[in-house]
């Protein structure tokens, strides 16, 4: 059965689910988004990226034409409707169809739509071995000119990075800031482990706020490992014993090489590796409901089975 796709209340076959040409999303990257996991039968932090979107929503003064809590039942339903309780799901919502000229004044009503499929990143003998890395010319985008903070459309400054990392022949690479701070990867947050301290860059510098990212910074905390957000560059990389990457897609990944530099040992790390045991462990237990008591095992058990990788 082809997937099905909720756009604005309906829900189509993917080969017919499209939105207008006029829409300012497709013309001028103007609206925002989510990316989400389902684990198991259940959603992933719904809530907190629920409550993400709407912020976005409102700093870049977009009037969602639905509530949190009609946004949340139809993210369910959509899982419910393609029988997934694996999957990756993406909620878009654009500033809606106008005409050729900015003024979002003249888009009367947001175009929102959500996707559940599934999301490969990278294949499993990364996650076991580690990723290679480079840093790349592409800076990250200004707090003062777009803020990163916000998941905007307009990711054409981390597709620019990525462009460099397909040349380059490097499946991810590190941003800079405007001072030379190591910001974050094309799609993901980064950690380094320094004298036994977890480091993490601060949203201040210029990164997405993840939300992957703030579950790993309490884990860390509920196990005793002492952890704190940090400028850093990259001489302090270099010389980490440790460095890893967490993003909703990607989830958690060591990274064992950084501009030729091999990290610690070349492997990935134990903090790394009991970080991200922790973290799989919480995904498999913890989340909303897709289906209602009495039923999800029952409905789970006939869905696309297996995780991503």
């Amino acid at each position: 059965m082809s997937i099905q796709v909720y756009i604005d209340g309906a829900y189509y076959p993917k080969e017919q689910a499209k939105v207008s040409v006029f829409d300012h999303g497709y013309l001028y990257g103007d609206g925002i988004f989510e990316g989400i996991r389902a684990y198991n039968g259940r959603v992933w932090k719904l809530d907190e990226h629920v409550r993400r979107l709407y912020e976005g929503a409102k700093a870049t003064m977009l009037q969602l034409p639905v509530t949190p809590a009609e946004m949340t039942e139809a993210i369910l339903e959509t899982l419910r409707r393609n029988n997934l309780g694996e999957a990756y799901i993406r909620v878009v919502v654009s500033r809606g169809a106008g005409d050729l000229g900015l003024d979002p004044r003249k888009c009367p009503k947001p175009t929102v739509v959500i996707i559940a499929d599934k999301i490969n990143l990278y294949p499993q003998e990364l996650y076991d071995k580690g990723l290679r890395v480079v840093t790349v010319a592409t800076r990250r985008n200004s707090n003062e000119a777009l803020n990163p903070r916000m998941k905007s459309l307009n990711y054409l400054n981390n597709i620019m990075a990525k462009i460099e990392a397909n040349h380059l022949g490097y499946p991810e690479v590190l941003m800079l800031n405007n001072e030379g701070y190591v910001t974050e990867g094309t799609g993901d947050n980064i950690f380094l482990v320094r004298r036994g301290e977890l480091l993490t860059t601060p949203a201040t510098a210029g990164i997405l706020e993840g939300i992957t990212r703030n579950t790993i910074l309490r884990l860390a905390s509920d196990m005793g490992i002492a952890n704190r957000e940090a400028l850093f560059n990259r001489h302090d990389v270099y010389t980490a014993e440790e460095c890893f990457l967490t993003g909703t897609a990607a989830e958690a990944i060591a990274v064992v090489e950084v501009d030729g530099r091999v990290i610690g040992d070349g492997q990935p790390g134990a903090m790394t590796n009991r970080l991200i045991k922790a973290f799989r462990e919480l995904t498999r237990v913890e989340g909303t409901p897709i289906w209602p008591a009495g039923a999800s095992k029952t409905v789970a058990a006939g869905a696309e089975g297996g995780t991503d990788r």
